[in-house]
C-alpha cells in the first residue's frame, strides 16, 4: 500500500514529536527574524491607520520617481512617498494636510503628470480617524485571542489553550514579518485577513486537540501521551492537508491571477495575508501546538506514572517473562549443579 493511501486511511506512523525539537527551534528562529524585520523595516501602514493624503494620477508624461520628487519639493512635500505603479499611475502619499497645502500638492502632481486637476484622485484621512481605526483593530485582535483562550480552556483544558495561543502568535508574527519584508501596504482589509487566518489556524488546532482527547479516553493507561499524540497527528494528517489545499487553491488564484495578472491591486493585500496565513497555520497546528502540549502533559505526575507503567509492562512481555524464568533456572543450575528430581511417592500396600 502506498504512503498516500496509508495517509488517507490514517495508518501512517510518522514520529512528529521526535522531530519537534528541530521544528520548535526553526519556528523560534523565524519569530526572532520576523521581529527584527519589523524593527528594521516597520509595517507599511496605510493612511487608514496613520492618517494622511493619497494622490493618484495617470502618468501621461511617463515621468520617473525623481521627477515627481523634484516637483513636490517646490511645494514643501519633498519627503512624500512616491510610487510609479505598473498600471501607469503616479501614487503620492503624505501626512495629513490642510486644505491649501492639499490643493498645492494636487496642482504640482497634475503638472508633472501632464494632466488636468480634474483627473487627479485624492483620498484624505485625518489623524483622528486613523487612530480610531488602529485602536479598533487592536481591540478586535485582543477580543479574538481572549475568546480563543476561553473556548479552548472550556472545551478542553488550559494547557491546550496556551499551546494553541502560542501557535496563533507564531502565525501572526511570521505573517507580519513577511508583510514588512515585502513592503505591501497594511489596510483594514489586511486586518480582516489576519483575523481570518487566525481563525483557520485555530480550526486546524482544535481538530488535532479533539482527536487527542478522543484517543486519550481510549488508550489511557496503555500508551504514553507522546504515543497518543503521534497517533492522533497521523490520523488527522491527511484531513489537514486536504483542508489546506482546498483553501490555498482558490486563494492562490485570487492572489496570482486576480492581483498580478489582471492587475487588481486591491485584492493583493487581502489574498496575500490569507495565502501566507493558511500555509503557516497548517504548519503551526502540527509542529508547534501539538509538541508544546505534549511537553506540558508529559511533565504531569499522572502521565509520568503512566509512562513508567507502560514501560514496565512492555519490559515484561510474555516472551520476555519466559526468558527471565529460563535465565533464573540456568543460574541455579550453574551454582548447584543439576537440579534433582523430586522423590517419587510410593503407595503403601496393604
Amino acid at each position: 500500500m502506498s504512503v498516500l493511501n496509508r495517509m488517507y486511511r490514517g495508518e501512517t506512523n510518522f514520529d512528529f514529536i521526535a522531530i519537534s525539537k528541530k521544528t520548535l527551534v526553526a519556528s523560534g528562529i523565524a519569530i526572532v527574524l520576523s521581529l527584527l524585520i519589523l524593527v528594521v523595516r516597520p509595517l507599511n501602514l496605510s493612511i487608514d491607520f496613520t492618517g494622511g493624503t493619497i494622490v493618484v494620477v495617470p502618468n501621461e508624461s511617463e515621468v520617473g520617481v525623481e521627477d515627481v520628487r523634484d516637483s513636490l519639493r517646490d511645494v514643501g512635500q519633498g519627503g512624500a512617498r512616491v510610487q510609479i505603479t505598473g498600471e501607469g499611475f503616479i501614487l503620492v502619499q503624505t501626512e495629513a494636510l490642510d486644505a491649501s497645502s492639499q490643493d498645492e500638492l494636487v496642482r504640482a502632481v497634475a503638472v508633472v503628470a501632464g494632466v488636468t486637476v480634474n483627473e487627479v484622485n485624492v483620498d484624505a484621512v485625518g489623524p483622528t480617524f486613523g487612530d480610531e481605526v488602529t485602536r479598533r483593530a487592536a481591540i478586535a485582535l485582543f477580543v479574538f485571542l481572549a475568546a480563543v483562550a476561553a473556548f479552548i480552556s472550556l472545551r478542553f483544558e488550559w494547557k491546550m489553550a496556551v499551546s494553541g495561543l502560542a501557535a496563533l502568535f507564531h502565525d501572526l508574527i511570521v505573517t507580519a514579518g513577511i508583510y514588512a519584508l515585502i513592503g505591501f501596504s497594511v489596510t483594514p482589509a489586511t486586518v480582516i485577513a489576519l483575523l481570518t487566518i487566525l481563525g483557520y489556524s485555530l480550526y486546524d488546532t482544535v481538530v488535532v486537540f479533539d482527536k487527542v482527547t478522543e484517543n486519550v479516553h481510549e488508550l489511557h493507561g496503555r500508551a504514553t501521551y507522546t504515543e497518543i499524540m503521534n497517533l492522533s497527528l497521523n490520523q488527522v494528517l491527511m484531513r489537514s492537508i486536504n483542508t489546506s489545499l482546498t483553501s490555498l487553491i482558490p486563494i492562490g488564484s485570487l492572489l496570482f491571477v486576480g492581483s498580478f495578472v489582471l492587475g487588481a491591486e486591491t485584492l493583493t493585500e487581502f489574498s496575500l495575508a490569507l495565502f501566507i496565513g493558511v500555509a503557516i497555520g497548517t504548519y503551526s497546528s502540527i509542529f508547534i501546538a501539538a509538541p508544546l502540549l505534549t511537553r506540558f502533559k508529559e511533565g504531569e505526575d499522572e502521565w509520568v506514572r503512566t509512562r513508567r507503567r507502560v514501560e514496565r509492562r512492555r519490559g515484561l512481555e510474555p516472551a520476555d517473562a519466559e526468558e527471565v524464568v529460563v535465565t533464573e533456572t540456568a543460574v541455579e543450575v550453574a551454582d548447584h549443579g543439576a537440579v534433582p528430581r523430586p522423590p517419587k511417592q510410593r503407595r503403601k500396600r496393604r
